[in-house]
């Protein structure tokens, strides 16, 4: 069922007896005997929370929308029952999710470490990067490493920027966190003063992690980088921009016409932002 509810929700009408069943076995008086003393994977009370929080998030008001699995995704799943992926969560559950390994960072580890490998593999002298696709088995497999807090060997710069982009992407809250301050977004994207005081009121974490990574992509601004990459602030808004940003309406037409908006938002602080406040931070 846990596994189930990671990409397919029920109808509005079952949903109501399927959470109601859920949380019914979130109660660990439900395990089994002396349970407690038992590996995790036999704590049906365990399991009851995985299925709640997918069913939270795929069903009734939640964000996520169905999805067809490949093989790679289904075991994935399974192993994120007991092993909390780096992907697909919000910032503050990363946070708890590094707390154990690293009690003192304000940034996630993911974030951080992947903007370093960018530039470890020479993404300021890479042409095309963060447009350019990577090889998808290597991001994959790479992907995987993190996961279990490992520093995947990449072959080049494009594959820490596709999977920074992902990182991005499946954020379940993204970092312009919701209806009010998208419309806000887009409304203001080509006012720097009022694009700069929208990030101000951002949720604290929201606003640490878009300064961070506004200040990374305006390394790659620089007119003398921008000579080898021949990505220049409109080319990177265009990327980040759908990652930073989510259209909360389904019609086409709308998205379509947002994403020019979007784009201009992403340039403004390209340009704008102050981000001497996210030199040196962890």
């Amino acid at each position: 069922l846990a596994i189930c509810l990671a990409f397919f929700p029920p109808s509005e009408t079952f949903f109501p007896y399927l959470l109601g069943f859920i949380q019914k076995h979130r109660d660990p008086n439900m395990d089994f005997p002396d349970v407690g003393r038992w590996p995790i994977h036999v704590q049906i009370s365990h399991y009851a929370g995985i299925c709640n929080k997918r069913l939270e998030r795929i069903g009734v008001g939640g964000r996520l929308s169905p999805k067809k699995p490949t093989l790679e995704d289904i075991d994935q799943s399974r192993l994120q029952i007991f092993r909390p992926s780096m992907f697909g969560g919000t910032l503050l559950e990363t946070l708890a999710i590094q707390k154990d390994k690293f009690p003192s960072r304000r940034l996630p580890w993911i974030l951080t470490t992947l903007t370093e490998q960018i530039l470890a593999l020479n993404g300021l002298g890479t042409e095309g990067i963060f447009r350019i696709p990577a090889d998808f088995d290597e991001v994959m497999s790479v992907k995987c490493r993190f996961d279990q807090w490992e520093m995947g060997v990449c072959s080049d710069a494009h594959v820490p920027a596709a999977l920074l982009k992902q990182w991005l992407r499946e954020l379940y809250i993204p970092l312009i966190p919701d209806d009010n301050f998208y419309n806000d977004a887009i409304r203001v994207g080509d006012d720097p003063n009022l694009a700069v005081s929208l990030v101000q009121r951002l949720p604290e974490l929201h606003r640490f992690v878009l300064t961070y990574l506004i200040r990374f992509l305006q390394l790659f601004a620089r007119s003398d980088i921008v000579t080898v990459t021949k990505m220049d602030a409109s080319n990177l808004s265009m990327v980040f921009a759908p990652n930073f940003l989510r259209c909360p309406s389904p019609d086409p037409i709308v998205i379509m016409e947002n994403t020019r908006k979007e784009m201009a938002f992403v340039k403004t602080l390209i340009h704008s932002l102050e981000t001497s406040s996210a030199e040196g931070v962890l």
